[in-house]
């Protein structure tokens, strides 16, 4: 069996070393991918520094993958050697529970993710369940790609599970690598978009990614003036807010949710929820059939990551420059 080669983290905060495993022999029901490709995303660092504390060292990180298929399992059908595909999250479930029989296996108490207790996509390939391996439609671009496989899904969920179309009116906060593409699917679904961000410097760039709307957060008169308008706000920042704000921006029956994770607990006081019928939720990833009900809008409607690519021998240069915040807006791993 052909050992798999990568960078690892061995050590809490370390930088990534070159590493290689024995992956044992392939599953019935897996694939092995060839990664041409593969995004930097903000939950690989805290990954590689166990602020989650569920890190088992040494380990390969990496979960936004697009490669070639390079071995079926002998139960795999519908995927075939040299197809392009790619790998988000999650690379398995239970297949048996309620979530998974319901098509939201990204639900499962047993959910596997792509790298944690087991080695990623920072590397030539990477094994998972066939049936979290998405096919790649055709007009898309592997670079530009790769980072809707989490950031994507990861704002594109919450729309879709919120029901957003051409008459709602949607909020953004934080224009980064999850923000940005926020913006666009909103504006795909039709949504009027507000884009909230404390960067004066990025208004007119939210324009060009579909935003109607700009509000600077720096700015008290700003923020007040959007009070009672939108029907849905996404946060995607992971930095504490005046949530009370945001509360206050809703229209009545409208939701903030949360995909950023603030370093603080989200307080808001009861009545404005109550009286106006509103709500406060999160969202995880999504289920395979969300992902490629994604991509299939992301090939037909131009949506796309904005990246900068780093050979695959760079990573570390590369995590170094996202966690300075100087990527805009997802760094992308190529081989």
């Amino acid at each position: 069996m052909a050992q798999i080669h990568g960078l690892a983290a061995h050590a809490a905060g370390a930088e990534l070393l070159p590493y290689h495993y024995d992956p044992g022999n392939l599953g019935a029901q897996e694939v092995e991918i060839a990664i041409t490709h593969c995004g930097i995303c903000y939950s690989d660092l805290h990954l590689i520094s166990n602020d989650w504390g569920i890190s088992q060292y040494p380990f390969i990180p990496g979960h936004e993958v697009i490669g070639t298929v390079a071995s079926v399992g002998s139960g795999v059908r519908r995927l075939e050697v040299g197809q392009r595909v790619g790998l988000g999250w999650q690379s398995n479930s239970c297949g048996v529970c309620e979530w998974c029989t319901q098509g939201m296996e990204n639900l499962c108490a047993e959910s596997e993710a792509t790298c944690v207790r087991r080695n990623g996509g920072y590397a030539a390939s990477v094994r998972a369940n066939a049936r979290f391996v998405i096919p790649i439609p055709e007009a898309l671009k592997s670079e530009n790609t790769a980072p809707l496989l989490c950031a994507g899904i990861t704002v594109y969920n919450p729309l879709r599970t919120h029901g957003v179309n051409p008459s709602s009116r949607v909020g953004v906060v934080g224009i980064g690598g999850l923000g940005h593409l926020a913006i666009q699917f909103a504006h795909a679904f039709g949504a009027e978009v507000t884009a909230f961000s404390s960067s004066a410097g990025k208004e007119e760039e939210v324009s060009t990614l579909g935003a109607q709307h700009f509000v600077n957060t720096r700015e008290t008169k700003a923020l007040k003036d959007v009070t009672g308008r939108l029907d849905f706000i996404l946060t995607t920042v992971n930095a504490d807010q005046d949530w009370n704000t945001y509360v206050q921006a809703l229209r009545p029956m409208g939701t903030l949710c949360f995909v950023g994770v603030p370093p603080s607990p989200v307080t808001v006081p009861a009545f404005p929820l109550i009286g106006g019928g509103r709500s406060i939720s999160g969202n995880p990833t999504g289920s395979p059939h969300r992902l490629r009900e994604m991509l299939d809008v992301a090939a037909r409607h131009g949506v796309k990551a904005s990246t900068e690519l780093f050979p695959m021998a760079k990573a570390n240069e590369a995590i170094e420059k996202v966690k300075k915040g100087k990527v805009r807006y997802r760094a992308v791993l190529a081989n």
